[in-house]
């Protein structure tokens, strides 16, 4: 998907499970304060967005922090699902 206006861009709620994986994580806030500045600006560059491997899926991660990583979907031109939430070195 490429980026029409990369700004205001809306995040889906998370699922349940992805919600319990940042609290047993001690995450939540690193979490919060990512997604808020991807909402104003998907190609920050602390957020480190980027599209995955194999590259014709369309699946795209940006950094929580320097070992997680969430996982996201476009549903829209200007909006995401995040789907998983990882350690990025695991």
């Amino acid at each position: 998907m490429v980026w029409q206006n990369p700004q205001n861009m809306s995040v889906k709620p998370l699922r349940l499970d992805l919600i319990k994986y940042l609290k047993k994580h001690n995450i939540q806030k690193k979490y919060d304060k990512q997604v808020n500045l991807f909402q104003l600006s998907p190609r920050h560059p602390s957020l480190n967005t980027e599209r995955l491997e194999p590259k014709h899926i369309k699946i795209y991660s940006f950094r929580i922090d320097r070992k997680y990583r969430a996982i996201f979907i476009f549903t829209s031109s200007k909006e995401i699902e995040i789907i998983d939430i990882n350690d990025h070195y695991k």
